[in-house]
């Protein structure tokens, strides 16, 4: 077989070289996550995780895959690539968590129109410290160079998850009951939702510019905006060892106002006092600007809380008290109510 010259796949836009190389550049980030389980290197066809049999009596294996949307628009206005990889993770991570499942490994996709070694070494960077975060090993991950399909310096991430969570474990929301109270955990800022929108106030409406300094906002907006995703797996396993958990919520995109529902048993409402937490000031700010109506707010954004988690009331300062002593910032932010006839929200908020 005649060989091939690479000049003419590098001409094409894809350099396979530089690929390698970059593999040899995040070798040892990688290595910087892997926890007891992981089997092998990296640079093979798949990775290998070993399920520690004598810790689960029924395992059962949790999947979960999500991106960051619009905020890379951020990471490129504001030229910082190194913290929007943790987002990637936590996003994954937190959908996972809720469930009840502990993360074991974690995958990325990452798309280029071309590789450009410091960017994307920053990226992956933000990926480690993520699964860093989430005691998650980084085990895997395609990167494609796509020209014509992305632009020179853009690029796409997509992140995949797989935890492990005994089946007699499962937190699906079945032992909600009306009275249980609900415990929001503070959000680091907007996460990794609504960015659509906020690009559209902030630069389309109101020609602002991420280095500017924004004082109801207390620094430059382009560091608020791009403020990591809040991961909270450690401090909900840390009080699953001690507490049982009835149903978690993370509060991702479609706010209170569509995640609640999706764990709350048929004949049930979830009431939340907005009073009971404070408001970071990013979305006071963006709802002034845009003009945003205050329930559009709460089906757009987490407006403060990241995480809600649902507990028997007789347990719930316990519990509170506990996620304080881990770090968060908790807060008893409303209850669960039957529905009553004729009623059709699932959602009220006061």
């Amino acid at each position: 077989m005649n060989k091939i010259k690479k000049s003419k796949y590098s001409e094409a836009g894809v350099d396979i070289d530089k690929g390698n190389a970059f593999i040899e550049e995040i070798r040892e980030i990688v290595l910087s996550t892997h926890q007891r389980g992981v089997l092998g290197g990296i640079g093979g066809f798949s990775s290998h995780f070993a399920i520690d049999v004598n810790k689960y009596k029924k395992p059962v294996i949790v999947n979960s895959t999500d991106g960051v949307g619009t905020k890379l628009a951020i990471a490129h206005l504001c030229n910082k690539h190194d913290t929007i990889g943790i987002d990637l993770v936590a996003m994954c991570v937190n959908d996972l968590i809720v469930g009840g499942a502990t993360p074991l490994c974690f995958l990325d996709y990452f798309a280029v129109g071309r590789l450009e070694l410091a960017i994307a070494k920053e990226v992956i960077t933000g990926i480690a410290e993520g699964c860093r975060q989430a005691h998650c090993s980084l085990v895997g991950g395609e990167t494609a160079e796509m020209p014509g399909l992305y632009q020179d310096q853009d690029y796409d991430l997509a992140g995949f998850v797989t935890g492990i969570v005994d089946r007699d474990s499962i937190i699906d929301g079945s032992d909600i009951r009306a009275g249980d109270k609900i415990i929001g955990l503070a959000s680091s800022g907007l996460h990794s939702n609504g960015y659509s929108l906020v690009r559209k106030i902030c630069f389309a409406d109101h020609k602002l510019d991420v280095n500017q300094h924004i004082d109801e906002l207390g620094g430059k907006l382009g560091e608020v905006l791009l403020k990591p995703t809040k991961i909270y797996v450690q401090s909900v396993l840390n009080v699953l060892k001690n507490y049982p958990l009835n149903g978690m919520v993370h509060n991702t995109g479609g706010g209170f106002i569509d995640n609640i529902p999706r764990i709350l048993p048929k004949g049930y409402k979830a009431v939340l006092d907005t009073a009971a937490w404070p408001t970071p000031p990013i979305f006071s700010f963006l709802q002034r600007l845009g003009e945003i109506p205050a329930e559009e707010m709460y089906r757009t954004f987490n407006m403060g809380i990241g995480l809600l988690v649902i507990v028997d009331e007789a347990k719930v300062n316990d519990i509170r008290h506990h996620f304080e002593a881990v770090g968060e910032e908790a807060y008893i932010i409303g209850e669960i109510a039957p529905i009553a006839e004729g009623e059709t929200d699932t959602v009220e908020i006061k």
